[in-house]
Order: C-alpha cells, then structure tokens, then sequence
C-alpha cells in the first residue's frame, strides 16, 4: 500500500470549514473572499482561520468554539483589529516601569471632536457600493469586497502607519451595519457619556442625515456616571456641533445604591427594568420626527404600565405573560435588502440601534423592551448578529453589532472607554498610566508605595509613582500573586485596575471645550434639576453611605467576585455622585472602589 501524506491539524481545519460552508450553502468562491478581504501586510496571524498562503497583520479577539453542524458560526462577526509589533508592545512596557506619572491639568481633559476625527485626515466609514437586483450574491459579495479593500487602501495612504486608532477590520460587521441603516427609520446612536466624542463619527452623521435622509436620536447612555453639570455641557456642546440630531440622557440604574451593583450576578439578574430613566425621552423625540405619521399610543402606554410594575419585573419575566416578538434575518434577506426603502412602512417605526462596542446598546435595548431579550457583556464584541425585536405592534428594534470607526484618538483612552477588550491586551501599564495621571489614584486606591518601608518613612505625596509602581501596590493591596514564585501579579493588577475605570468604579469623564472656565455656569443652569432627577437622584442624599450587603460582605470582596466570573453589563453606579459631587464636578467615584464604610 503507498504510504499516506502527511495531513496537518490546519488543513484538515481548512477542510472542515469548507464542509461547512456547503451545508450552508456557500460556493467556495464567497468563503474564500470573505478571509481575503482581510489579507493586510506582511504579517502572519497565529489565530488565522485561512490557508497557508494567506498573511495578514490583523488580530482576531474573542475566539469561540464552532458548533457541531456548522449552520452558524460564531466567529464571523468578532472584532478584528490592526494587530502591534513586539517591539511596539515592549517599548510602551519599559516607558511605563521608567516614566514618572505626573497629573495633567484640568484642560487636558477637555476634548474636542475634530481632534478625534479631523477633516483634513479623510477619517470615513466603509460604504456599501450600488447594486441592483439583477447582480447573483457572489457579484455582489465581490464588489463589496473590492469597495472595502479600496476604501483601507485610501485611508491608510492619508495616514501613516501608527496615527490611527484601533478600528475594526471585519467587512462581516460593516455589512451588518450598512443593512440596519437600510431598513430602520429612526438610527438611535448610542454613546457612552463619560467620552462621547470618542464614538460619534462626524462622517456617519453626514451620511445618514444627508445622504439617506434620516433622522437621528443620540442617546447618551450611562448618565449616572457623570456629574449632572458635565451631562449638561455635553448635551449643548453636541447639539451645537449636530443641529440635525436630538440629544436624549439614558441610565439603566437610576438612583440605585453603589453596593447594589457589586452583589452577585443572581442578585442583579432581578433588577427591574420598569425603573430606567430615558425611555419616555427616546419616545417623545420619535413623536416628534414621526410627526403623527406612525401611531405611537401604545408606546406610551407601555412606558406607562411599566412604571407603575414596581417589584412584579420578575415574575413577569418568568411566566412570559408579555412574550417579544422577534425576526430573524438571512444572509440573503439582508444582503438584497432594498437601497430605496420607504419610511414608516405598514406604520411601523423602526428603530435602528448602532454604536461602538461596550457603550451599552443592548442594555438600552432591553430597558426600552422591559425584559431581558438580548445578553448583555462588559467585553467589547459580545453582540455578534443583528436581531430585530418588536417593542408594541407599530415600533420595532433593531440592535447591531458594535463598530469601532477609525479615529486618531490615543489606544489608550481606547482601552478605557471599554473598546478594546481588557483581557486580549498584551501591555496594559500603559493605559494604567494615562489613567493614573488624570485621576487622584493614590487616595482613591489608598496604595502604598512599593518602596515603602516602616524603617524609612516617608510622606506619600513625596514619592514618585510610575504606571509599574501602581500596579505593584495595587497587587499588594489585593493579594495578587503569580503562581510559581509568588510574586506580585501586576499583570492581573493592571487589569483589575483597567475594568475598575471601564466599569466606572474609577471613573474618568472627558469635557467638552471651555468647560473648566464655564463650569460655575453649568453648576447653576435651570435645567440642571431635569439631568438630577434622570440620574435618579434627590438633593438630600448623603454622599456617605454604607457599603455593606445583607450578608455583611464588603463591596471590595464582593468586587473580586463579579471579576471571576461575572459577564454581566454591570458598568458601576456613582453614589457619590449626588448635588455635592454635581457641585464640585467630581469625575471619580472617591468611595466606590474599595467600600469604605466612612467618608474621609
């Protein structure tokens, strides 16, 4: 008998993969063109799911495991980001164990939009290239292809290698864009108050208010981590900056106590959505844009219905008494979806939910719905394919994967506003330091320094810091230990630090231009009490609280426990940010880190 080749785990991969793909009825010109339209650079991708011949310099984060009958896979539509040399990574790690932090004045933290996305800089979205209903789906795969390819080609050739952010590489997630702005009515662009300016691209907006004619509601999510003047400011300043779009506040844990959000996952699983401040906000703006043309009466009425079911959210969940009804799309549906679709179709508003990853669209969706109908994560990429879900008989949702746009904002600040996953980072010191230079870290944290010592004492404020000295004490401080030698984990330090500010518990809050001069104006505007009482807020509470649960557990030991195993969007409510904090424009969360029982 001859003797058998040799057949490599990869190729018998490969192999699968094209099984797969006739069971799902692809040809294998679209599955090949599919990894191709992410063949970039000379570099070669370890996870790479393609042949041999193929290269590339693009990460793919968040790897899952394939199901058995290869109807769906779950990898098509994760983040695919622009992947850092080593020697990039380690020159960041031996500037962050050098470099001294210093703090950074008050200014620094303002930031304006055309500092993100310049002009002069072309820093547009992939657009989605004509086509009629003659073309087969192969041609009209291919041409998109072609058009994305052309459109990375122009925008790399107007910005040199390492002056762009992180921004997603996947044609798959575009191509769930482009389809849910052609078949919604309403686009709800979705951002995360604390940097708003960081996802809200100047380019999608001219597209969808030019170009389709459309209107848009930006909903700032998350308000209850920020100063109540901040929220303010940042409400005029887009509204200024984007005449043609309406600024709406939202929050999916109004007024609710700090330690409520650090209990365990079971516990938060209860939390009723009929007490969410926003979603009658979001319905008044789409009043006005429908102007009478979709009858939103129902609407009103569930808004309604739900306010007054205090305490009965879980039960109901559970007997399904209000069941959702959901539409599933495939590929072709959505790859011939029509270009020229009429508005308000059958007098049914839909509403397109879109926005940067870890901004929070899916909890904003399953507050506007009032039962949880799509999982929510902290990890960037956790929502992989478009749903649409029926609110009342005349609205329905529609909820999209999260897209990075490319900007030229530092991946540092990146990594803070919770857009690129945590765990994936090789170098997290860095982000650490740009954090700890614009936050009161040391009294917050209450680190000691490593250096420290009983026998030579010195004055805390007289020792210099660096992002490795930080991590250090905060491992120290936390118990973080390698396993072999038992040294301090600054790794797992830094980490825990990072999803301390993602989740809000170390909260950094950008600022619109001038808003250190005009601060004192913001503090005393009239509509000052409105953004109080979305927040869920009330003048008389105590900026001191206590931070234990019924169990006697401290917020910090329940805190390691929502880290272990915890995937729950749980970004953290700032208790302290009541009228003293609105007052001050406080961007931390002084007391929410550890569970201080008494305020210093």
């Amino acid at each position: 008998m001859p003797r058998k080749k040799p057949f490599s785990n990869k190729q018998k991969k490969k192999q699968l993969q094209v099984k797969r793909g006739k069971k799902r009825g692809e040809t294998g010109s679209s599955h090949s063109s599919r990894n191709a339209s992410l063949e970039r650079g000379p570099g070669r991708d370890r996870q790479s799911d393609t042949s041999d011949s193929e290269t590339t310099d693009i990460k793919r984060i968040n790897q899952q495991p394939g199901t058995r009958d290869g109807r769906y896979d779950p990898n098509r539509f994760r983040l695919h980001f622009e992947r850092e040399s080593k020697e990039e990574v380690e020159k960041r790690k031996k500037i962050a164990m050098k470099k001294i932090l210093k703090p950074v004045a008050e200014k620094e933290l303002e930031m304006d939009i055309n500092q993100i996305f310049p002009e002069e800089k072309g820093l547009d979205f992939p657009r989605r290239p004509l086509w009629n209903y003659d073309m087969r789906r192969e041609e009209l795969l291919r041409r998109e292809e072609k058009s994305f390819m052309e459109y990375l080609d122009i925008l790399q050739s107007k910005n040199p290698p390492g002056t762009l952010s992180h921004f997603e590489h996947n044609l798959e997630t575009w191509r769930q864009l482009w389809r849910v702005l052609e078949m919604s009515d309403v686009i709800l662009l979705i951002v995360d108050i604390r940097h708003p300016v960081l996802q809200l691209s100047p380019a999608l907006y001219h597209y969808i208010t030019v170009e389709l004619k459309k209107h848009i509601i930006l909903v700032l999510n998350k308000v209850d981590l920020s100063p109540a003047p901040l929220v303010l400011a940042w409400k005029h300043y887009l509204t200024k900056q984007f005449p043609h779009m309406q600024c709406v506040g939202f929050t999916s844990h109004p007024g609710q106590p700090y330690s409520t959000l650090l209990q365990k996952k079971r516990v938060r699983k209860k939390a009723g959505w009929n007490q969410v401040g926003g979603p009658f906000h979001i319905m008044r703006a789409c009043q006005e844009i429908t102007a009478g043309r979709v009858d939103l009466n129902s609407w009103e009425k569930k808004i309604q219905r739900d306010a007054v079911a205090v305490g009965t959210e879980g039960d109901r969940a559970d007997d399904g008494s209000e069941s959702v009804l959901m539409e599933y799309h495939s590929d072709v549906a959505m790859e011939m979806n029509s270009p020229t679709q009429e508005l308000y179709k059958d007098g049914i508003l839909t509403l397109g939910c879109i926005g940067f990853p870890n901004v929070g669209k899916s909890s904003v969706l399953n507050s506007l719905v009032g039962r949880k109908v799509v999982s929510v994560s902290r990890t960037p990429g956790h929502t992989k394919y478009f749903q649409t879900y029926y609110l009342t008989p005349t609205v329905k949702l529609c909820d999209c994967p999260g897209l990075v746009f490319p900007s030229q904002v530092d991946k540092q600040l990146q990594i803070l506003a919770g857009i690129y996953p945590v765990s994936q980072l090789q170098e997290p010191y860095s982000s650490v330091g740009y954090l700890c230079e614009r936050t009161d870290f040391v009294s917050v944290l209450k680190l000691k320094h490593p250096n420290y010592s009983p026998e030579n004492p010195r004055e805390p404020d007289t020792q210099d810091w660096t992002a490795w000295d930080v991590c250090e004490a905060w491992a120290e401080k936390r118990g973080y230990k390698t396993a072999m030698a038992a040294r301090n984990d600054v790794y797992r330090a830094a980490n825990s630090i990072l999803r301390l500010a993602i989740d809000g518990r170390l909260c950094l809050c950008l600022r619109p231009p001038g808003y250190s001069q005009s601060k004192d104006e913001w503090e005393s505007h009239p509509d000052l009490s409105e953004i109080i009482a979305l927040q869920g807020r009330k003048e008389e509470e105590d900026v001191c609280g206590d931070r234990e649960d019924d169990d006697g557990e401290s917020s910090s030991e329940l805190e390691e426990d929502n880290y272990r195993g915890d995937d729950e969007d749980a970004y953290g409510d700032d208790e302290d940010d009541t009228v003293k904090a609105n007052k001050k424009g406080l961007t931390l969360n002084m007391f929410s880190v550890l569970g201080e029982n008494e305020c210093e």
